[in-house]
């Protein structure tokens, strides 16, 4: 195992923009299909959309190996060599609440989530603790929605705002129903949304068979104006993140 790369893989990837999305370098957009199942048309009644807020914040991830966590950086990379403070601070905070990740992840497992200790396009005042979880994950499959909001419970994190669970959700909708400011403290115009589209699928091609849930995939929206890092030169700390700041 390498000490500074415990999974030798990254924590998180990116996830791919639906149409009309704003893209910097390196993103990618969707594929029409899926843009379509998440926005308008599902395949059929096993197709289950799922729509929350987008935060705006660094990705970070804590992994658990036998009976210890590991803090990550979005690469994989132990939080704590990382050269942004931000994340070193991430890494003294995930261990100070060792037994709540332990409550929630099994050996094998990590818990990926947004910190917003450090203003990046957006700034927050936040309204809860930093850290904001969002997929718990094995290699790269994710945990379905519903097993994962029971887990985390388990260590009482918090998750982003649930804006819409079901039928496809156009842009437009999700948007709306964000209003200005979204349900995280953001104090400017919030970053959009994340579409992820899970699926009672079939184990086998037998008509009635059995069928298992998985997250079949996510997809994003980022609001057109929106300027990635505007504010990370700046070392700017979001209101209330200090006594965070262990």
């Amino acid at each position: 195992m390498n000490p500074k790369k415990p999974l030798g893989r990254k924590n998180y990837g990116h996830i791919p923009h639906l149409p009309g999305s704003r893209m910097g370098p390196g993103d990618h957009s969707c594929p029409e299909g899926q843009a379509r199942i998440a926005t308008l048309k599902a395949r059929d009644r096993h197709d289950d959309i799922i729509v929350q807020e987008k935060l705006d914040g660094s990705n970070v991830g804590v992994a658990r190996l036998g009976d210890n966590i590991y803090p990550l950086g979005r690469a994989g990379y132990l939080a704590s060599t990382s050269p942004f403070e931000q994340h070193r601070f991430f890494s003294n905070w995930a261990y100070e609440n060792f037994h709540r990740f332990m409550a929630v992840l099994e050996d094998g497992e990590r818990l990926a989530g947004e910190w917003l200790m450090q203003a990046h396009g957006t700034k927050y005042k936040l309204i809860h603790e930093p850290f904001v979880a969002f997929d718990i994950l094995v290699e790269s499959t994710r945990m379905p929605f519903d097993e994962f909001s029971s887990r985390v419970e388990k260590g009482d994190f918090v998750t982003p705002a649930l804006l819409h669970r079901g039928e496809p959700f156009s842009i437009e909708n999700a948007m709306k129903k964000l209003d200005t400011y979204g349900f995280h403290g953001a104090q400017e115009p919030v970053e959009g949304a994340v579409w992820r589209v899970e699926r009672e699928r079939l184990i086998d091609r037998r008509k009635g068979g059995p069928r298992r849930r998985v997250v079949d995939f996510l997809v994003k929206h980022v609001r057109s104006d929106k300027v990635d890092g505007k504010y990370l030169d700046e070392d700017i700390w979001n209101e209330g993140a200090r006594r965070y700041m262990l």
